[in-house]
């Protein structure tokens, strides 16, 4: 938590420094004669997570929070599903519009980046969330804010590995995100250090009895499997629905990317051994104040990443985390 706090803490000094030159923010009610002044922004968020889905709903929930603080308007959209298509679809659609800015996730870049850079083209600066680390700065993205997904997966397997764990299963609830990829990679780089091996298997997000009969035929074929790391939320509550089923629950020792009520819950009664925490909600609200601060005060990011994390959620500090889950911005 240490080393995420020192990336996290100068973002507390922009929010001061925006204060300090705004009089407090400029509300969405305040009048001004200044073309470039807070009010009159409208800023785009093209991600491909809907939000209604509780990762995404915490997002969605910091971008219209930044949008408050700021006195910004924000357009919130994203495929029905993970369809890649649609959101290069929904970013043409946005730049056409001529924003004041773009924000992005960037599952795919070889399906998403003529229409980022397109943007870019267009005089539209843009940031990126969530996924697309690696790809952003080739792009013209200002910044990435999130985490560098293939080193976030390396700290998960270590921590497995430190657990005993020797065969694990990877369970990726969206095939063809690149971000999902790199996770899974460092996971079995991060496993193999202490001489541990995975497997990864796919499986389908918007179909959790598919998902759970999965990780249970996978479990039934290969009975040395003793932890499992799922790639999201809707990969880990059918999961855990499995080795319930199972009753193995407790003795496969499981883990997970991001955080859910079910996560929680699971963490606190030692069914789990932690989550790799991103911080979404700092993925939907700083990008609105970065954009504003830019368009009213060219201010930029000297950094082309911007680490949210991995921070990691266990029994040390579950607790306080699920207060905070219950106001919705974790």
């Amino acid at each position: 938590m240490h080393r995420l706090f020192k990336f996290v803490a100068p973002l507390v000094m922009l929010l001061v420094i925006l204060a300090a030159c705004g009089n407090g923010g400029t509300s969405s009610n305040t009048s001004s004669n200044s073309s470039t002044t807070s009010r009159n922004l409208k800023f785009y968020v093209i991600t491909h997570g809907q939000a209604s889905d509780p990762f995404w709903s915490v997002v969605k929930k910091g971008v219209d929070q930044g949008a408050k603080d700021m006195g910004v308007q924000v357009v919130y959209e994203a495929p029905p599903t993970f369809d890649m298509v649609q959101m290069s679809h929904l970013i043409d659609s946005a730049v056409a519009a001529h924003p004041d800015g773009l924000v992005v996730s960037i599952p795919d870049a070889s399906a998403l980046g003529n229409s980022i850079k397109a943007a870019v083209a267009a005089g539209i600066p843009v940031i990126s969330i969530n996924s697309g680390s690696d790809v952003a700065k080739s792009l013209g993205v200002l910044v990435h804010i999130g985490q560098t997904e293939e080193v976030a997966g390396m700290r998960g397997g270590e921590k497995m590995g430190a657990a005993g764990i020797k065969h694990a299963l990877c369970v990726n609830q969206e095939v063809g995100n690149a971000a999902l990829e790199l996770r899974c990679k460092g996971f079995k780089e991060g496993l193999a250090e202490s001489g541990g091996t995975v497997k990864e298997i796919g499986v389908n997000l918007t179909n959790p009895t598919q998902t759970q009969q999965t990780v249970e035929a996978a479990l039934q074929h290969d009975s040395s499997i003793d932890g499992i790391l799922t790639l999201g939320p809707t990969g880990a509550t059918p999961t855990i629905k499995g080795l319930q089923d199972l009753n193995k629950l407790g003795q496969i020792k499981l883990a997970t990317f991001d955080l859910s009520s079910d996560v929680l819950t699971a963490i606190k009664n030692n069914q789990m051994l932690f989550a790799i925490d991103q911080q979404q909600y700092l993925q939907g609200y700083l990008p609105i104040v970065l954009l504003t601060l830019y368009r009213t005060n060219l201010n930029t990011i000297a950094n082309d990443v911007l680490l949210t994390g991995p921070g990691f959620v266990d029994s040390s500090n579950v607790d306080k985390i699920i207060q905070l889950k219950s106001q919705g911005t974790r």
